[in-house]
């Protein structure tokens, strides 16, 4: 029996090959990897011994021979083969371990240029690998260096099972179809193609959860390889219980939220919809005016800041049940004292932007689309009222705008003093959603601002502003019955401004 040994990861390998050697097995190999075994004091026969051809091109051409693919193809079930393979002095292969030209790792680095890249591209290491798992029926083929260990124990029993050949096939295709799906992506950016006639892409599993929505529902978390933005797969749990699928969407809501803002912030967020966002002068004070802004539904929720958790910030939030803390640090006292709630969960995470194509499955298929990522810099603003905002009105129209974006529509938030006092969500109508939001600020919405993720379809939702005591709106525009709600506002000497940006949320 002969084995095909060529990795760029030289983890575990000698360790493997040791096995095989011990079993009685021919070990094959190129380049680093046939170095390495020989120095390891290992028996080695050069791929160019078996094809009878020099390694040319820079190395591209080694392993692209009859001789090796043929070994690796044959079925040995079939005469016709069997025969076939002796005409040509084709001697079988039966065990491949490769892992590939590291691509991932060379586009990763800052300065990477095109040509590193695709001299990347490895091609002789998926031809085999994709050879050797079509023929698992008599084939074991290796990618990854976590199964060495399970199958140099079966090479020590005799040889491996169909059913582990299978399943390291089954992974081969998957390593190959993920490289292949990295490769059309990077091409795929260096000539600005937005939306291919056939999308590939890959994701690798960061964690087993225990459930998924529902206790009776199985799921995973994945993360996107090289993802340049914000990600919750790349936070660091410092304490707690293991994330769940609610937690995980839950938080990266609230990181979304949270990238709008800039100055100490803290967003509390429920059911994967803000219900507590506040700015302030300190940490300990956003967090404090986010609290406050709906003290009873914070409970069970998600917060996250986007300053370090100081040990005033984490007195405070020590006496309230949540889920996750989330923040770019914790001094050490902050981290101590909350660690005494043994099941909270503690994670750091460098804050930033969230970036690139978002993702929504339906059935059979997916949709595509760019992030919501206008700011309110890159509107085109217009008071179309009377009376135009005074500067304290501005600064809650920016914060309202900016957090009504990241509540499920319709929506409507109210804000006050750099806080939501009052958010409607994921209401079917608009001018329902403004009602819930007054209902919450109560005698709060006195002076506050309003915003609206879509323009009002009439009215109505200006007089129920009115009513509540609000003094200035902003929200899209672009009704045709536009003037019924100008001349409401211009009627209650409410201030509006018209942003001509839609920010729906499904």
């Amino acid at each position: 029996m002969r084995a095909l040994l060529s990795v760029s990861d030289k983890t575990g390998i000698v360790e493997l090959a040791q096995a095989l050697h011990e079993a009685g097995i021919e070990l094959i190999s190129t380049g680093g990897t046939e170095v390495a075994l020989i120095a390891a004091g290992l028996p080695v026969k050069n791929i160019s011994a078996v094809t009878s051809f020099p390694e040319m091109l820079d190395g591209r051409v080694k392993t692209l021979h009859p001789l090796v693919h043929g070994g690796l193809l044959g079925r040995r079930d079939l005469d016709s083969h069997v025969e076939q393979m002796r005409d040509h002095d084709i001697e079988p292969i039966d065990y491949v371990v490769v892992n590939l030209y590291p691509f991932k790792q060379t586009i990763a680095k800052e300065n990477a240029t095109y040509e590193e890249a695709i001299e990347n591209i490895d091609i002789g290491g998926p031809s085999m690998l994709r050879s050797a798992a079509k023929n698992h029926a008599s084939v074991t083929v290796v990618v990854d260096p976590a199964d060495y260990g399970h199958v140099a124990e079966a090479v020590r029993a005799g040889g491996t099972t169909f059913e582990t050949r299978q399943r390291l096939a089954t992974k081969a295709f998957r390593h190959t179809a993920a490289y292949d799906a990295l490769i059309a992506d990077y091409l795929g950016q260096q000539i600005g193609e937005t939306f291919p006639e056939q999308l590939t892409v890959t994701y690798e599993k960061v964690q087993d959860l225990r459930y998924g929505e529902n206790p009776h529902q199985q799921a995973a978390f994945y993360k996107t390889p090289l993802y340049h933005g914000m990600t919750l797969a790349n936070a660091k749990q410092l304490h707690g219980k293991e994330l769940s699928y609610n937690n995980i969407q839950d938080t990266n809501a609230a990181l979304e939220a949270l990238s709008e803002l800039t100055e100490p912030a803290a967003v509390v967020v429920k059911h994967m919809n803000p219900c507590g966002v506040a700015v302030g002068e300190t940490i300990s004070q956003a967090f404090s005016r986010a609290h406050a802004a709906d003290p009873v539904s914070i409970f069970g929720g998600i917060v996250a800041l986007n300053r370090e958790v100081d040990v005033e910030t984490a007195e405070a939030l020590r006496n309230i049940f949540l889920e996750i803390i989330i923040a770019p640090s914790f001094s050490e006292a902050a981290l101590d004292r909350l660690k005494e709630k043994k099941n909270l969960r503690l994670l750091t995470l460098d804050m930033g932007q969230m970036t690139g194509m978002r993702l929504t499955a339906v059935a059979g298929g997916l949709l595509v689309q760019d992030g919501d990522d206008v700011t309110l810099d890159d509107a085109s603003c217009q008071i179309v009222t009377d009376r135009r905002p005074t500067a304290s009105e501005w600064e809650d129209l920016k914060l309202a705008w900016r957090v009504v974006k990241h509540v499920k529509s319709n929506a409507i938030v109210v804000a006050k003093d750099e806080t939501t006092i009052g958010i409607g969500a994921g209401q079917m109508n608009r001018v329902g959603a403004a009602k819930i939001a007054f209902e919450q600020a109560g005698e709060r919405a006195q002076g506050a601002a309003l915003g609206s993720d879509a323009f009002f379809p009439m009215g109505d939702t200006v007089e129920a502003a009115a009513a509540a005591g609000i003094t200035a709106i902003i929200q899209p525009g672009g009704s045709i019955r536009d003037e019924e709600s100008i001349e409401a506002a211009n009627r209650h000497g409410i201030t509006m401004v018209f942003t001509s940006v839609r920010h729906f949320k499904h």
